[in-house]
């Protein structure tokens, strides 16, 4: 995808927004991917490595912070682990989101609905999207 943002990382350093840091949505993915505790806009609090800054937060909820805060751009997902993946899906109740993808993400045993921009096609799990995607990562 010509538009898609692949480094993500540098994005992220370069447009967050204090709000997103303190946004309901955000720190609940924070506490869950990185089971970090946001303290305010510029100071999150981390098992690992203490009181960082939200730049130093994983590749993957940075990503997803990009994708659920721009819903316009187009943002490769595949700085993100599996434990993302759910966050992409929650993403997707409200409003649609297009993503980048160059690896068979993990989507669990629930079904779902992800429309593959590639076949033009909808599939609804795993069993589904593991071959389409085989053909394309």
């Amino acid at each position: 995808m010509p538009k898609a943002i692949f480094n993500t990382a540098v994005y992220f350093k370069n447009v967050y927004a204090d709000e997103w840091i303190t946004d309901a949505f955000d720190r609940e993915m924070i506490l869950d991917v990185d089971q970090s505790v946001v303290l305010d806009s510029g100071v999150i609090d981390s098992p690992v490595m203490g009181k960082i800054p939200p730049e130093r937060l994983s590749g993957g909820v940075k990503t997803l912070m990009l994708v659920y805060n721009m819903p316009e751009q187009v943002f490769n997902v595949s700085t993100c682990g599996d434990n993302c993946a759910k966050w992409l899906l929650k993403m997707t109740e409200h409003a649609d989101r297009t993503v980048n993808l160059h690896h068979i993400m993990d989507f669990g045993k629930e079904p779902f609905s992800i429309y593959i921009m590639n076949t033009q096609q909808i599939v609804h799990s795993m069993e589904e999207l593991v071959p389409i995607a085989g053909e394309f990562v």
